[in-house]
């Protein structure tokens, strides 16, 4: 990775000397001192970096004068420029009540003038830090969590800001304010040279923007890498997420000795925790007399006990286990896979132990395939996470769910591995599936045991991908699905699974509507394994039957659930969509079933943004399209053209006929770019067709729709024909352009 160290360094120095030239041309004989503070004082600006300049005097009569003189081709020359004029004792004043002042003085680098009055605010500022070290620390740390909360992680997110995010640069400065108060040492060699690839990253950032950004967008990030010498977006977003976490742990590392110094000397006396392992001062440490080189094991169990004890690993204790503690033997002893079952089974508390170990190296010792999806970035805005972390998140998850299933350390294992294939092509699932088979001869799982894992990872994403995608009511989904799982116990281990992943990954891809259509698909897969035949075709509820009789035209809205009873007739279900997307409502799933010529129609909805709309209006505007005297064409139109275009180039629609999915409707998956009205311009198309649609499942991952739909002929038969079928293709294709 290319770096610019050495062209931040010179920039700093030709800024110095321009600096140097105005305040000599217009200060003379004044006993005056310009002060760079921000990345100027640090000696480290970008291109686009703005100036924070401190004047300072002695109580010079003329200093407004003279100040402008210094600012104005500042200004005149188009650099940003954040400026102050003050004398000694009232920068030590400012400094004393504002602490984006202090840390700015703390690290100002005098630039020319008088270097006695530089000299002289900077140890006044740092004796006051110091002396009021407890207060301006915790006033430190409560602005930076702010900042973290706002702007996020860096190591995680698909756009980060570069300077704000937790593990950016801001947070690698107020280690270096933390460590200017005495209480904590300064960040070391590996911190600093992650802290460079931040500031490289930024450097080159501006060069492609031509500007001072510190958002990394999506749009930017191929150009950034390739002037960084990187392969590719990836290669980038991998550098800076192993970066901004090294950061962020050393970030936590610090406040641990803050929080030390604040709270006075340790409790004297080690409480055992495991076999060669105790707590002493609130850490997880070895036990006196035991030798790591003797000891392969010992590494997981410290691990383990950290975790369950709810402590963190001392980091000299695993340096120590990193540096002397030798290979597991392959296959792994007993001991071994119980304690990294045992450290998973600890919940959330496994997830800091477990980054411990992945900063000091030793995860891809113990299991190397974890290398391969080591700070991997997730293409998808679904994903809160990086593939690794998402893993032992999932874990984490799994965790409360062992007590439901009857192999609860299979279930910790495959949530830490259930992703493990995406760091090789192809299918991650199968690709996994075949990772882990051989990954669990290696931990010493029996034949039986490797199979359940391996299926386990093979078919991680069945159920919540069936639920949303396919109609529970085919009796189709659930045979298929059955046949695909084979056991209950396999069933049990996917169903929590299911829960721990989707959490994992973020709101949108778990809710309580996706929650309830896994549960009830493994209800129904669980009655097929136990011997009992396919559930039936659905009937009408008695509250649907009580609005069929009514014959037509009656509307319910019940929270995120409404249902529309009317005439049966062609293109009933995408008209309904239709004015549910001009009212901003996001369809979730959608439903059809009849009573004679009565059609009732179950829709899943919830608001794009704030409240759900009126219902008493939702209900009218229903009743105006299918009284056919609202045209839901005109009005989708202005919210689209409403609409501001994306960001970023999406990829084009794909739209497949699955065969064997059911053996009454031809089966039609559409994954298109999300927008208002989607759904009906999908439902008009098959109109247009001349079929209709008996269901659809709807799914919304980021801005990304996987919607799947039912369709029969006016006869109510699948498509067989191959020339109508490729029509049927070709105008969905058509509508979604």
């Amino acid at each position: 990775m290319r770096g610019f160290a050495a062209a931040r360094r010179e920039r700093a120095a030709e800024i110095d000397r321009w600096l140097k030239d105005l305040l000599g041309t217009a200060g003379g004989t004044a006993r005056l001192a310009l002060v760079a503070v921000g990345s100027l004082g640090r000696a480290e600006p970008a291109p686009g970096s703005d100036l924070d300049l401190v004047l300072l005097h002695d109580g010079e009569p003329g200093i407004a004068r003279i100040a402008d003189r210094v600012w104005y081709p500042v200004w005149d020359s188009g650099i940003g420029l954040d400026h102050s004029v003050r004398t000694v004792a009232e920068a030590v004043e400012v400094a004393r009540n504002d602490l984006k002042a202090v840390l700015g003085l703390i690290q100002a680098r005098h630039v020319a003038g008088d270097p006695d009055l530089t000299r002289s605010v900077r140890e006044a500022v740092l004796a006051e830090w110091r002396a009021d070290s407890r207060r301006r620390l915790g006033e430190l740390r409560e602005a930076a969590g702010r900042r973290a909360e706002h702007a996020g992680e860096l190591a995680f997110l698909l756009e980060p800001d570069l300077r704000d995010c937790r593990g950016g640069l801001r947070d690698f400065q107020a280690m270096q304010a933390v460590a200017a108060a005495w209480v904590a040492s300064a960040p070391g060699p590996r911190v600093r040279e992650a802290h460079e690839v931040v500031l490289d990253v930024r450097h080159a950032l501006h060069e492609v923007t031509g500007r001072g950004a510190d958002r990394l967008v999506l749009q930017e990030q191929e150009a950034v890498a390739a002037t960084l010498g990187l392969l590719d977006a990836d290669a980038l977003m991998r550098r800076v997420s192993e970066a901004g976490r090294t950061v962020a742990h050393a970030f936590d590392l610090t406040w641990r000795s803050v929080d030390r110094l604040v709270s006075g000397p340790a409790p004297r006396g080690r409480r055992p925790l495991a076999d060669g392992v105790v707590e002493h001062g609130g850490e997880v440490v070895l036990a006196r007399g035991v030798n790591p080189a003797k000891d392969p094991v010992l590494l997981l169990r410290a691990a383990a006990a950290a975790a369950e004890a709810g402590l963190p690993l001392s980091p000299v204790t695993v340096a120590t286990l990193a540096a002397q503690a030798p290979p597991l033997p392959v296959p792994w002893p007993a001991e071994a896979r119980d304690a990294l079952v045992a450290l998973l089974g600890a919940g959330r508390a496994a997830v800091p132990v477990w980054e411990e170990l992945d900063q000091a190296g030793v995860l891809v010792k113990l299991l190397p395939e974890w290398e391969s999806v080591r700070h991997r970035p997730q293409r998808n805005p679904i994903h809160r996470f990086t593939v690794d972390r998402h893993l032992i998140e999932t874990a984490a998850n799994a965790a409360a769910h062992t007590r439901e299933v009857p192999r609860p350390d299979l279930l910790l294992i495959g949530a830490l591995l259930h992703d493990i294939g995406k760091g090789g092509p192809g299918d991650h699932s199968v690709g996994g599936a075949v990772v882990v088979r051989d990954l669990a001869a290696r931990l010493g799982l029996p034949a039986a045991d490797a199979d359940l894992l391996a299926g386990l990872v093979r078919h991680h994403l069945l159920l919540p991908e069936t639920a949303t995608r396919r109609d529970l009511d085919d009796p189709v989904t659930i045979e298929k699905v059955a046949a695909a799982v084979g056991s209950r116990e396999l069933l049990d281990l996917l169903a929590a699974l299911a829960v721990a992943d989707g959490l994992a990954t973020g709101p949108a891809a778990w809710n309580s509507w996706k929650a309830g259509l896994v549960a009830e698909l493994v209800r129904r897969v669980r009655s097929v394994l136990a011997g009992s035949p396919p559930p039936r075709a659905p009937v009408l509820s008695p509250a649907q039957a009580a609005l069929a009789r009514h014959g037509g035209g009656a509307v319910r809205v019940n929270g995120a659930g409404v249902t529309v009873v009317a005439p049966d007739r062609p293109g009933l279900l995408w008209s309904a969509a239709g004015v549910l997307a001009a009212h901003h409502l996001v369809v979730r799933s959608a439903s059809a079933a009849s009573a004679g010529s009565t059609a009732v129609l179950e829709f899943s909805v919830i608001p794009e943004y704030g409240s759900p709309p009126d219902p008493a209006t939702l209900e009218a505007d229903l009743r105006l399209v299918l009284a056919g005297r609202l045209d839901i064409e005109q009005r989708l139109a202005r919210r689209t053209r409403a609409m501001r275009p994306a960001r970023v180039p999406v990829a084009p629609p794909r739209v497949r006929l699955l065969d064997d999915a059911s053996a009454t409707a031809t089966v039609v998956e559409v994954r298109a770019h999300d927008r208002p009205g989607l759904l009906w311009r999908i439902g008009r198309a098959f109109g247009d067709c001349g079929l209709d649609v008996k269901a659809a499942h709807v799914e919304t991952l980021g801005a990304e729709a996987v919607d799947v739909f039912y369709v029969v002929d006016r006869a109510g038969r699948p498509l067989s024909d191959d020339v109508q079928r490729r029509a049927v293709r070709d105008q969905v294709l058509a509508a979604l352009r």
